[in-house]
């Protein structure tokens, strides 16, 4: 295993500086796309066309890197894809049709799905190499980076045009590529998986195909959830609980606040646990939680269901995509991301076509039903995990 400690010190640092960057530049773009949207001239239905740009040109990136990663080496895949990711966060504002802003985000989508898979693979090397669980880490990371970019870019919007804001992610994302991209490029991964020998590539048997679509799942149920509450939480609080603007907006704010914290947690949480337990107590503790987000009659147990909801899916998706990385390499990395991100966009429109024959209400425990069958289907498949991973 090439490298001693001090180097996978210095890879998992690296790392953690890409995770809170991909989040940093995503955030920044969405906080200006009312500003976008304003400048296209694009109606509400035009615009969402064109953002469906991202997830196209995510989804389908996302397969594909997983190839690229098993040829040229996940850590130059990450870099390749930071730099990509910070030239194209810059083309929204030069756009100035719904027509054209998609076909800019189906790159920016494309850069974006790719950092995230390479990333992802090269971290699930990293987690067996350290033999911890530290994935959550990483993804917390990114929530920081989510957090910081949204907030920084609230702040900077009354004051800086969307083309200088984001001119200005991409100074930010060249410079930190620059800065911390060579620590990945000088190392070879760290423990790179028997099954990803490049020299004599083994075919995945049945079951660990199934094992890694059923990771897959997870992710999905996970990532519907922040979909849905992303999109439909504030109108709910708003809406069904007769909420400010503000109060509403922090319902959100809960969720993700407490996603992070949940995340920063993680680690020792795994170790103390381990992964099925963690994923079937956070399953359960989000369905609780989003059970009492959704049905609560007062908007303070609304948001206390919101924050029992974040804490329990903070660690679902990153061990769903540990473990399908560990047992397919980055293309399981790639299967499993494909799927949550597939998640989170059936979410929100899935929401609106339920609250439509129900009530909004209703609609939302469908996250809670989606976080026990995560629970459900991870305590179902631990044993056959088990024996995959051996």
């Amino acid at each position: 295993m090439p490298g001693n400690g001090n180097s996978l010190n210095r890879l998992r640092a690296a790392l953690t500086v890409f995770f809170a960057l991909d989040g940093f530049v995503f955030a920044g773009w969405v906080v200006r796309i009312p500003a976008i949207k304003e400048q296209t001239n694009a109606s509400a239905s035009a615009l969402g066309l064109a953002l469906l740009g991202v997830s196209a040109g995510a989804v389908v990136t996302m397969t594909l890197t997983g190839r690229l990663c098993r040829r040229y080496g996940n850590h130059r895949v990450t870099v390749v894809c930071a730099v990509l990711l910070s030239l194209s966060v810059a083309l929204p504002p030069l756009t100035h049709s719904a027509l054209a802003l998609g076909l800019v985000l189906l790159f920016f989508g494309a850069a974006y799905g790719g950092i995230n898979v390479a990333f992802n693979s090269a971290a699930v090397e990293l987690v067996a190499a350290l033999r911890r669980p530290i994935m959550p880490s990483f993804h917390a990371a990114f929530s920081l980076g989510g957090m910081t970019g949204a907030g920084l870019g609230g702040l900077v919007a009354g004051s800086l045009s969307p083309t200088r804001h984001l001119l200005l992610l991409t100074a930010v994302g060249l410079v930190v590529t620059a800065a911390v991209g060579p620590t990945l490029l000088r190392h070879e991964p760290p423990a790179p998986p028997r099954r990803e020998r490049r020299d004599a590539p083994r075919r995945l048997d049945g079951r660990t195909r199934a094992l890694v679509l059923v990771f897959g799942l997870i992710a999905g149920c996970t990532a519907y959830g922040e979909g849905a509450l992303a999109d439909w939480g504030a109108l709910h609080l708003e809406q069904d609980l007769g909420a400010s603007a503000g109060a509403a907006a922090a319902g959100y704010s809960c969720f993700a606040l407490a996603m992070t914290v949940g995340r920063l947690t993680g680690t020792p949480l795994l170790e103390r646990l381990g992964r099925t337990r963690t994923v079937v107590a956070g399953g359960t503790t989000a369905a609780a939680g989003m059970l009492l987000g959704s049905l609560a009659p007062s908007l303070w147990a609304a948001l206390l269901g919101y924050a029992v909801t974040g804490l329990g899916l903070a660690n679902l998706f990153p061990v769903a995509v540990e473990r399908a990385g560990a047992l397919a390499g980055p293309s399981g990395v790639a299967t499993a991301s494909t799927l949550g991100y597939g998640g989170m966009l059936l979410g929100p429109p899935a929401i609106g076509f339920m609250a439509d024959w129900f009530t909004l209400p209703a609609a939302l425990t469908s996250v809670a039903l989606l976080a026990a069958m995560a629970a459900a289907v991870g305590a179902l498949v631990a044993p056959a995990a088990r024996r995959a991973g051996d």
